[in-house]
């Protein structure tokens, strides 16, 4: 029975047309699929790596290693105020330009210009090759030939994206679509309390997407995080979202409220009602200068009043969850290997002003990372039996539709990548 409306062809997979039969997962546990993977998506795809707070002034910098394209890129924000992107490596002999202690760790800061710890050459803000040390010693040595690598960067409501593409021309705003266009105006610039958490997962990095774009398994999973009475009530009710919606390569799962604040005090444990917050956010939300019923078109897409939460996937690895007691979630896959991926979690709350409401935040925060584990710990057991290989089709419910579509994007983006590779190489035995 159907707890809320569902399209007209009786349900959202059909709906859609996504298709109804088992879903395999050779992609996930395939390695020539993720070398595949990586220069079809992550070399060719808007990547967000970071937002501008990570940039308050001039010469702030931060670094991103991205395994999966295959490079490390240093964010910077120059003498201009402009944002700028550039990949990390120096061009006199190749070391890693930007690093502290471990090379393979991300850092950020401050400073006036690059400086490349093994030679000493040194670069501006904006990527120009300002210093070359003994340069006499060098063959007709043209300094402005040897600037740094630059990568296109675009800004969308505060958030930094990359593309590593030099032949990609699609204007970042033109590829977040309609989803990306009726969240603008959503202020985020008003969130700037954060709390970040990083975890090595030892899954393909579809599937953790796959966990948090359905919220079929949280009654069955995550059952330990309620009163056993209120448990064995969501159980017995299961799940089923207000709406699911896709654009191009993105999706969005729309869901209901949930407990923020619940229904009846009792149905949550003793520290939620305390502090009157939990996983869906403190209780009482802060002013944000909309109200509900303001919030930009894309969020709470069917205005309806039992409306919790929306969470967007803008593909490939980027996750955008906006909750109703206004504040925001994002998470981020980065894949390390075929079934090894790095999973990022951040939490932006409006600063509290005072000791109560931190705590409400921290109380929302810890149970996040509750759930998370609980969803790592799952796919880790997921990762290994799926390469056991003894199952091979898996039928999926309509509650499962974006994880079809995912799959079947990630999937679109490697065959037309195949396709191209195909046609030089045609041309050329021709």
């Amino acid at each position: 029975m159907a707890h809320f409306t569902k399209p007209a062809e009786g349900s959202w997979t059909e709906h859609f047309k996504i298709g109804t039969e088992p879903l395999s997962y050779e992609d996930s546990v395939s390695p020539e699929f993720y070398e595949l993977e990586r220069d079809a998506i992550f070399r060719r795809t808007w990547l967000n790596v970071g937002r501008v707070e990570q940039l308050p002034r001039k010469g702030s910098y931060f670094t991103k290693e991205l395994d999966a394209a295959r490079t490390s890129i240093v964010v910077v924000r120059g003498n201009d105020g402009e944002v700028r992107a550039f990949h990390n490596v120096c061009r006199h002999r190749g070391n890693k330009l930007v690093w502290n202690d471990y090379p393979r760790e991300e850092t950020s800061g401050f400073c006036r210009q690059f400086t490349c710890k093994y030679h000493a050459w040194r670069y501006s803000l904006e990527g120009e090759l300002t210093f070359v040390q003994q340069e006499g010693e060098f063959f007709d040595l043209d300094k402005s030939d040897y600037g740094l690598v630059g990568v296109r960067a675009e800004v969308w409501e505060g958030f930094i994206f990359v593309n590593l593409d030099p032949e990609n021309t699609t204007p970042l705003r033109e590829y977040l679509g309609e989803f990306g266009k009726g969240i603008e105006g959503y202020p985020f610039d008003k969130l700037t309390q954060v709390h970040k958490y990083r975890a090595e997962i030892g899954s393909n990095w579809k599937l953790f997407i796959d966990a948090f774009a359905e919220f079929y398994h949280a009654p069955i999973l995550h059952g330990g995080q309620y009163e056993p009475e209120e448990r064995a009530k969501i159980q017995k009710y299961g799940y089923q979202a207000l709406a699911y919606d896709v654009d191009g390569p993105h999706s969005l799962v729309s869901s209901w409220g949930g407990i923020a604040p619940p229904q009846e005090p009792k149905m949550v444990k003793p520290i939620e009602r305390a502090l009157r917050s939990g996983l869906f956010g403190p209780w009482d939300a802060p002013d944000i200068g909309l109200t509900t019923e303001q919030l930009p078109p894309a969020i709470n897409p069917t205005r309806d009043p039992r409306w919790g939460m929306d969470s967007f996937v803008f593909f490939p690895n980027f996750m955008l969850l906006i909750w109703r007691p206004n504040w925001v979630l994002t998470y981020h896959y980065w894949p390390t290997s075929y079934n090894t991926h790095i999973f990022e979690g951040t939490a932006y709350f409006v600063p509290p002003k005072n000791a109560f409401e931190r705590l409400q935040q921290e109380l929302a925060v810890v149970s996040f990372k509750e759930y998370g584990l609980q969803d790592g710990n799952t796919l880790e057991a997921t990762q290994t039996m799926l390469e056991s290989g003894t199952v091979t089709d898996f039928p999926l419910c309509d509650q499962e539709i974006l994880l079809r579509h995912l799959h079947n994007t990630a999937g679109q983006y490697v065959r037309d990548f195949q396709q191209r590779q195909a046609k030089p190489a045609a041309a050329s035995r021709s």
